[in-house]
């Protein structure tokens, strides 16, 4: 990190935890951040944003319309989350599924149409330019991406779709304080204003997965596991037996996963944990568009073949947990795939430290 310039906003001892926070992160030295930042001295205004948001935003949809060859005049369904139009601003890594299940409830009321999501993570206005802990460790994590994803109810457009949604599942936590307060926008005691992270995240982050597999089991798990898991719940809620939690075996269900350091709660191996891993490492926490690039990656190995299943979850404030499931409907060739891994795709994987990160 360059300190020039910023010794009249970061104390030396901010700057020193941010950088150690960097070192143990997992982020890469290619992750990016906006002109605004790192202008010396910084610019963070409305302008930059908006050039921040057009960067990302019109990159990735350009990109869509050129693969799929659909023209914009032909969406009929317009999800913008951070114009008929939804704008799911505010809720975190998690609003890229809820705008996926926004847009599958919306496809079922608007026969033959197009919707078009937009996912992406703006810095601009969120970075923080003061000294409290809790505030810095979203300065270090977060950069600049953004993903456009098509869905369709067309069923001339089968032959062509990549994956067809099968599930998604919904969990938020927002009616429990603990939940609510551990991800939240506020001022300092210098009044600068921060995304603030508390302690209690990864165990509310846990609690909330724990809720959303509860329900998500039933529909996706093999019998066997089913009738496991729920032997072990009755046990401990009904009959007082001291036992641990049993955790389903989710690769009975699912060939790949699109999550963020989950591994210990799901028992997954490095394989199924490298598009998470390299994601993180490449282009940093991209919040809802992470789970994108990590799907992106997975086809860019050329993993993804016709009936595979997928599993994306992501978390974010509230406190929310969500799923979706897709199943393949064609294998992926990664030589006709445009995406943002191809022109590096055979220099991964690296070798990165095992982090906790805070999704």
């Amino acid at each position: 990190m360059d300190r020039s310039g910023l010794t009249g906003t970061f104390t030396e001892q901010s700057l020193d935890f941010q950088r150690k926070i960097l070192e143990r992160s997992g982020l890469g030295e290619s992750t990016y951040l906006p002109p605004a930042v790192l202008n010396v001295p910084p610019n963070p205004c409305m302008a930059e944003a908006r050039k921040e948001a057009e960067a990302v935003m019109f990159g990735a949809i350009d990109d869509l319309f050129a693969k799929t060859k659909v023209k914009p005049k032909d969406v009929g369904i317009l999800i913008v989350n951070n114009v008929r139009s939804y704008n799911l601003g505010g809720m975190g890594c998690s609003a890229g599924l809820i705008s996926i299940d926004l847009a599958k409830d919306l496809l079922q009321v608007h026969p033959n149409s197009y919707a078009l999501v937009i996912s992406m993570e703006n810095i601009t206005l969120n970075w923080y330019f003061g000294n409290d802990k809790s505030m810095l460790l979203s300065n270090c994590l977060f950069r600049m991406g953004g993903a456009a994803i098509l869905l369709s109810n067309k069923r001339s457009e089968r032959w062509r779709a990549k994956y067809r949604l099968v599930h998604t599942v919904r969990t938020n936590k927002g009616s429990d304080d603990k939940c609510f307060s551990c991800v939240t926008q506020r001022e300092d005691s210098e009044g600068k204003i921060g995304v603030s992270l508390s302690k209690e995240l990864m165990g509310v982050a846990g609690d909330a997965l724990k809720t959303n597999i509860t329900t998500l089991g039933p529909l996706v798990l093999p019998m066997s596991e089913q009738l496991l898991f729920f032997a072990t719940l009755v046990a401990k809620k009904l009959l007082k037996v001291k036992v641990k939690p049993y955790i389903p075996d989710f690769k009975l269900a699912f060939e790949h996963f699109c999550i963020h350091e989950l591994e210990k709660n799901l028992n997954l191996s490095d394989w199924h944990m490298e598009p998470s891993r390299m994601t993180l490492y490449r282009f940093g926490n991209t919040s809802s568009s992470s789970l994108w690039y990590e799907l992106a990656y997975t086809e860019g190995k050329g993993r993804v073949k016709r009936g595979d299943r997928m599993w994306q979850i992501a978390f974010g404030s509230g406190f929310k947990c969500n799923s979706a499931v897709w199943k393949a409907l064609r294998s992926i060739n990664p030589t006709k795939e445009k995406n943002p891994w191809m022109d590096e795709i055979d220099q991964f994987p690296v070798d990165v430290p095992k982090v906790a990160t805070l999704n």
